[in-house]
């Protein structure tokens, strides 16, 4: 399948799942964290001396949870352990489907939190022999509001059992959450914010009004094989297919779409025969597509760590890829805040010829270069300031955990126990 040597989050959360041990792991996606959680597991159900359901994979997302099933069948394929991926969206035809397999067993389920609560009111599902509870993205699953009903699914779990939580960031919610399903776990975290070194990234300052005319010089410019354009919200993805799809072979995805719609529309950009897809960050933690050339921020991401999960889907596995940012005039500290989470000053590149002139770079200290005009003392601007985010807190509280810190290169950092600070 293409593994020569296990990526640095395989290499520090394999052992610690073969020994049976609770975990939390902090990776981006995009690190071969999937492979990290599945292997181990397969290896033990294949090697188990008995049958029927035995690990619960939760996922925020049906794309998600359908990429987890396909990943999972591809790793178990000379093993004869099956999985079946649970999700909304689908017709009654689509969960007859589901809730049949479930009552006829699988070795695996990968489910969405929404749609196995409905399935398990059914009564005839029994969990009773479940050793695995598999949290994929749990920070993105408590944004969504899924919480209650993950404690809801826990209460039809063993108690003795082992519980993998895989998250993107790790903020204090996570934590206090982590503390009502896991025993005594293990941390691993590996460095968060950093960008694949062969993510080529720049930058353009200009007005609203500008946006679509430059992707379409962008998208012109070369006959790129796969891109993704990324729109804050799904009225901006609409309004941009709309202008697209006169010139280029495009499709967008946001959740309006019925189920099957996406499916097809995300068959096709994996197959290449469809070539540019404009989403919502719906499709920045939920799809693993190879050969993603450009990236495009059409609008600056509100969260930075959106950021490196937009870029990151591309140049994955040591590929080359590019990643550009429209940046308008309300964007600015958006942006820095985004360079300083990636300690990278991002190239600003000037708008290209024959278009009208974008934002003045000299009005604001923009991306860490200070302006040269002298400061009005009688003005009150906004100064970037790396100020910590909603919810936490720099206020200590004492918890104690095992800690384990890798680098993003792969080098044990340390392994210590340490007291660490969190308060909600």
């Amino acid at each position: 399948m293409g593994f020569e040597k296990p990526t640095p989050i395989q290499e520090a959360a394999i052992p610690i799942i073969m020994k049976g041990r609770d975990i939390i792991a902090c990776a981006q996606t995009g690190t071969g964290k999937t492979a990290a959680f599945i292997l181990p597991v397969l290896n033990k159900i294949a090697k188990s001396q008995t049958s029927g359901l035995n690990t619960l994979v939760l996922a925020p997302t049906r794309e998600l949870a359908i990429q987890i099933d396909q990943q999972i069948q591809g790793f178990s394929y000379f093993l004869g352990v099956s999985s079946i991926p649970v999700y909304g969206g689908g017709d009654g035809i689509v969960w007859e489907q589901q809730r049949k397999a479930l009552e006829t067993g699988t070795e695996i389920i990968v489910a969405t939190p929404g749609r196995l609560i409905a399935l398990l009111s059914s009564g005839k599902i029994n969990f009773d022999k479940i050793q695995h509870l598999i949290l994929d993205e749990a920070d993105r699953m408590l944004d969504m509001g899924f919480s209650d009903d993950i404690l809801k699914i826990v209460n039809y779990l063993p108690k003795k059992r082992q519980t993998i939580l895989f998250s993107a960031t790790m903020p204090p919610k996570i934590r206090q959450f982590s503390k009502k399903l896991l025993h005594e776990p293990e941390e691993i975290s590996l460095a968060i914010g950093k960008t694949a070194e062969g993510i080529s990234q720049s930058a353009y300052l200009v007005y609203d009004h500008q946006k679509e005319e430059l992707v379409k010089h962008i998208l012109s410019q070369k006959n790129y094989e796969a891109v993704i354009i990324f729109a804050s919200t799904k009225e901006k993805v609409k309004s941009l297919f709309k202008t697209l799809k006169k010139s280029f072979q495009v499709e967008s995805f946001h959740s309006d779409l019925e189920q099957a719609e996406r499916e097809e529309i995300m068959s096709r950009f994996k197959n290449k025969s469809l070539k540019i897809l404009i989403g919502t960050d719906i499709i920045s933690r939920g799809i693993d597509v190879v050969g993603i050339e450009l990236v495009i921020n059409f609008d600056t991401p509100n969260d930075p760590e959106d950021y490196v999960h937009r870029v990151g889907r591309t140049a994955r596995a040591d590929s080359k890829g590019e990643a550009i940012t429209f940046i308008n005039e309300k964007d600015r500290n958006k942006f820095r805040r985004i360079e300083a989470l990636i300690g990278l000053e991002i190239q600003k590149v000037p708008l290209p010829e024959g278009f009208d002139q974008g934002l003045n770079y000299h009005t604001e200290n923009i991306g860490g270069v200070k302006s040269k005009k002298k400061k009005n003392k009688n003005t009150n601007k906004p100064q970037f300031q790396n100020k910590k985010r909603e919810g936490e807190s720099m206020t200590p509280t004492k918890t104690e955990s095992k800690i384990k810190i890798v680098d993003s290169a792969g080098d044990n950092v340390s392994k210590f126990k340490k007291r660490a600070n969190f308060k909600e």
